[in-house]
């Protein structure tokens, strides 16, 4: 028989399946938090969340800041958080439900993030990147557009998935995007875009189209809509193709992208609305890469900022 706990996980997880729609993997990473979660209780002898207190709760971030995987290296501040966040979500759902008069996870603080810059791709490694899938075939066709709509466009992987056929306006140069919180934007597609997305939609898509297509735009061989995780392996097979031999994922276009866009002189509320962010705070860690750069050229280029060594030498 299982514990009271959990028995309030369980219901937790159906809730969480069932209510709030939230895919298989998504409601398994919350599972396997709240496995350690409990297991920590327990060990604790609590098995009924009805009975946790702010320092269960702030010892098991305490825990797991200071604990270390199978191979002995630290967790990541990031997965502590994510941690918390799971435990956070257990705890205001029990309170929500009626079971508990108080969330004992209000009063925890969340571990501070390191600030992680984006990492964008210089030019031209995105050049040699959209120069690499073939113009023979539909399948080389298809990664032109995918990859160039991708960097053109500024797109999350998912909204470029999601986009069907029309989403796109050829004539006008522009694509209708469906964003985070079901929010629609525009963006524009500059002439690269726009002329690989109109071979692909004339040269290739009848090919790969099957009656399972439907308005997808992009498809994969079989003729379904393409996934995230075949559009990843899409932009893999070409970076290495262009001998770029760093990890490149669909969001090191979207970085790139904005970061290109600023070093441009872009104003980056421009940005913000081309990349569907809600906070321009959240656009404005691009403005940090550039600084970076600029720093970068400065120290590199000018010859009263690199030539101290130099200069030592001549005093001596």
């Amino acid at each position: 028989m299982p514990d009271a706990l959990g028995s309030q996980i369980g219901r937790f997880l159906d809730h969480l399946t069932v209510e709030r729609g939230l895919s298989p993997n998504t409601t398994v990473a919350y599972g396997r938090d709240l496995e350690r979660y409990a297991a920590f209780l327990r060990g604790r002898k609590m098995a009924d969340a009805r009975k946790v207190r702010d320092l269960d709760v702030a010892a098991f971030v305490a825990a797991r800041s200071s604990s270390t995987h199978g191979d002995g290296k630290p967790y990541r501040a990031t997965s502590v958080v994510r941690a918390l966040s799971s435990v956070r979500s257990f705890h205001r759902f029990l309170l929500r439900e009626g079971d508990v008069d108080r969330d004992p996870t209000a009063a925890v603080i969340r571990p501070k993030l390191p600030r992680a810059l984006p990492r964008p791709l210089p030019l031209g490694d995105i050049e040699a990147i959209l120069a690499a899938p073939p113009e023979g075939t539909a399948a080389g066709l298809r990664d032109r557009a995918v990859l160039e709509t991708l960097y053109g466009a500024g797109l999350r992987v998912s909204e470029l998935v999601g986009l069907d056929v029309d989403d796109v306006d050829l004539e006008e140069g522009s694509v209708r995007v469906l964003g985070k919180g079901g929010k629609e934007r525009d963006v524009p597609l500059g002439r690269f875009a726009r002329d690989a997305v109109g071979a692909y939609l004339s040269r290739a898509r009848p090919s790969l189209a099957t009656a399972r297509s439907r308005s997808a735009m992009f498809l994969n061989q079989r003729g379904g809509r393409l996934t995230r995780q075949g559009c990843g392996k899409i932009l893999a097979l070409h970076a290495q193709r262009a001998g770029i031999d760093k990890r490149v994922t669909p969001h090191s276009l979207r970085h790139s992208f904005a970061t290109h866009l600023l070093e441009g002189g872009a104003d980056v509320r421009v940005v913000q609305e081309l990349l569907g962010h809600a906070s321009v705070a959240t656009t404005q860690v691009y403005t940090l890469v550039t600084k970076e750069h600029m720093r970068e050229v400065y120290f590199t280029a000018h010859p009263r900022a690199r030539a101290t060594s130099a200069v030592r030498r001549r005093a001596t």
